[in-house]
């Protein structure tokens, strides 16, 4: 395999202390996103919030910014637009409570009718959802993220030792956690692609630390009188190239969809362009350091008991 980086020595694990206090601030904030969003404070989608969504093909070319202010002109409040030049196509978002939903799709196709008469249109596609249906969805997803991180949990249990598996779950937590922080400060929207994103991130991390931890538990076994420590450090630098070289792969891959992609998955990619980068510092600065913490700890707790 192509290496771009040979031979490193870098002191990984004595940088944990700097990278624990980092990653700390990520989780509070990303642990903070989840209090608000659990409280519809966030900037939640019609996904989580309920509202109307109303897909419109035009027969003309039509302006986002006249759709913008006919709206605002009409008094509709809490709306998102999303526009598709290629086809013609406008994308209206409206979050609404329960006794609003189930008006809004008529009000909007009324609203642009009446001003743009010379521009026909069709409706293409009409979604709406309720606010309790709403909170079923972020429930729903809130256990799928914690069942994804159990399984984890549970994999590298069987597959190497139990605090291999603290420091891959911890690991991957954190990753989600850190990119839901970013989501939330940027204002960006809450909604079930970011959900599909985070679990995609989930198993991306989860790859990229089980190389790493490959490599430990052939290192503990070949050089078993040697510090945890200095093994530790060894595989990962041993490492550090195939990570590079595979998160540079998947970040360009992303990248070319958040540039190119479109709208539709533009979240979706930023997401991933954030975990990638989330992801291979956990792998390195993150898993393995809690292993070792939990390795020492268990050390003491032996002796201690002797």
């Amino acid at each position: 395999m192509l290496e771009l980086i040979k031979n490193t020595k870098i002191d990984f694990l004595g940088k944990r202390k700097y990278a624990f206090v980092f990653s700390g601030i990520l989780a509070i904030i990303g642990i903070f996103a989840i209090v608000q969003i659990a409280n519809g404070k966030a900037n939640l989608g019609i996904d989580f919030a309920g509202g109307t969504a109303v897909q419109l093909k035009f027969e003309k070319p039509v302006s986002l910014h006249d759709i913008r202010k006919a709206l605002e002109d009409a008094g509709v409040k809490d709306f998102d637009l999303q526009e598709f030049p290629a086809v013609k196509k406008i994308l209206i978002k409206v979050k609404k409570s329960d006794e609003q939903v189930g008006k809004v799709a008529d009000t909007l196709t009324g609203i642009i009718s009446q001003k743009f008469p010379d521009n026909k249109y069709v409706v293409d596609s009409t979604t709406e959802i309720g606010p309790r249906v709403g909170g079923q969805l972020r429930k729903n997803s809130a256990q799928a993220i914690a069942m994804a991180t159990l399984g984890i949990l549970i994999y590298i249990a069987l597959r190497f030792k139990f605090d291999f598996a603290v420091g891959a779950t911890v690991a991957t937590f954190h990753d989600v956690l850190a990119v839901l922080a970013v989501f939330f400060l940027l204002g960006r929207e809450i909604n079930l692609i970011l959900v599909t994103a985070l679990l995609t991130i989930a198993g991306y991390s989860l790859t990229d630390t089980v190389v790493v931890f490959d490599r430990i538990r052939e290192n503990l076994r070949l050089k078993a009188k040697e510090p945890v420590e200095a093994i530790m450090n060894l595989s990962v630098n041993e490492v550090l190239s195939r990570t590079i070289v595979t998160s540079f792969t998947v970040l360009l891959t992303s990248l070319s969809l958040f540039l190119f992609g479109g709208e539709v998955i533009h979240d979706f990619a930023l997401a991933m362009i954030l975990g990638v980068i989330v992801g291979t510092y956990s792998s390195i600065f993150v898993a393995s350091p809690i292993v070792l913490l939990w390795r020492n700890k268990a050390s003491l707790a032996k002796n201690k008991k002797k």
